[in-house]
C-alpha cells in the first residue's frame, strides 16, 4: 500500500492535481486556502483584495507580534470596501476551494487545518473525497485517525478550537496505527519555525496520546520550516509531512 500524505496546501492547486500520482490514496491535513503569503506577498486574497503594499505592512505588524495594530490596520481596510467584508473573503474562498476539491486525485482522506472553513468544504467535495474530524479509517489493514483544526492563538485563524474540544478528538479516535493532525504534538523542536522565528502551538493531548497508546506513525503539518522534521516517541515516529505550497510534492507512506 501506498498513501501519499500533503499539508498546508495553501492554494498549489497545479501540484495538488499530480499529488496522488502514484499512490493508492491520498492523505490531506488541511491549509487549503491562501489568505496571506508571508513567503510571497503579492498572493493570496488579502493581497488581491487590498494590493501587495499594504500586504507588506499587515505581515510586518504580525511578524513583530503587533497584533492590536495589525487587527486595527486590517479593519480600515475591510471597512474601505464595499458591502459586508465577509462576502468579499467568502466569495474569494469558495473560488479556492472550487478550484482545489476540483482538482484534488480520489480517493482523498482529508482533515482541516486552522485556516480552513470547514461549513464550506461539503459544497465543493466530490466523490471520493472523504472528510473525518475525531474519526478514523482502515486502510489496508491500518487504522488511521484524523484529528483537525488547530489551537487557539493570537493570530485567530478561522478554525482555531479550545483545548477541551480538541482533546475530545484526539480522545475520540484512541488507539490507531497512524494518527494524522493539521498540528504537531506538544514537542518544542517540532514547533520552532526557523523563517519566522517562533514557536506554533502543538497539541499535548496528541502528546499524551502517543505516549499512552504508541501509534507506529503520528502526521502533522501546520509548522512551515521546522527546526526538526522529525523525531521519535518511544516506538512512534513523528513527522512533519512538509510545506506542500513551497515543497509541491507528497510525503510517501509505505507499507
Amino acid at each position: 500500500m501506498r498513501v501519499h500524505v500533503v499539508s498546508d496546501v495553501h492554494g498549489r492547486v497545479d501540484a495538488l492535481a499530480a499529488a496522488g500520482d502514484g499512490a493508492d490514496a491520498l492523505v490531506c491535513l488541511g491549509d487549503l486556502i491562501l489568505f496571506i503569503d508571508y513567503d510571497d506577498h503579492a498572493q493570496g486574497i488579502f493581497a488581491d483584495l487590498f494590493g501587495e503594499r499594504h500586504a507588506d505592512t499587515f505581515i510586518s505588524l504580525r511578524t513583530q507580534k503587533r497584533f492590536d495594530e495589525a487587527r486595527e490596520f486590517s479593519r480600515r481596510l475591510w471597512a474601505s470596501l464595499e458591502g459586508d467584508p465577509r462576502s468579499h473573503i467568502e466569495a474569494a474562498v469558495r473560488r479556492q476551494y472550487k478550484a482545489l476539491f476540483g482538482a484534488m486525485p480520489t480517493p482523498a482522506y482529508l482533515t482541516y487545518g486552522n485556516v480552513d472553513i470547514p461549513r464550506m468544504w461539503a459544497e465543493n467535495l466530490r466523490e471520493g473525497q472523504h472528510v473525518l474530524d475525531g474519526e478514523t479509517v482502515e486502510l489496508d489493514g491500518l487504522r488511521f485517525g484524523f484529528v483537525g483544526g488547530g489551537l487557539r492563538t493570537p493570530y485567530r485563524t478561522p478554525h482555531e478550537i479550545d483545548d477541551e474540544t480538541y482533546a475530545a478528538k484526539v480522545a475520540a479516535v484512541g488507539a490507531v496505527d497512524v494518527l494524522c493532525c493539521h498540528i504537531p504534538p506538544a514537542v518544542p523542536e517540532l514547533l520552532y519555525d526557523t523563517v519566522a522565528r517562533r514557536f506554533e502551538r502543538g497539541s499535548e493531548a496528541v502528546l499524551e496520546a502517543i505516549r499512552d497508546t504508541q501509534p507506529r506513525y503520528v502526521l502533522f503539518g501546520h509548522v512551515h520550516q521546522p527546526l526538526v522534521r522529525r523525531t521519535r516517541i518511544g516506538r512512534t515516529e513523528c513527522v512533519n509531512v512538509g510545506h506542500f505550497r513551497a515543497r509541491g510534492v507528497p510525503y510517501v507512506l509505505e507499507w
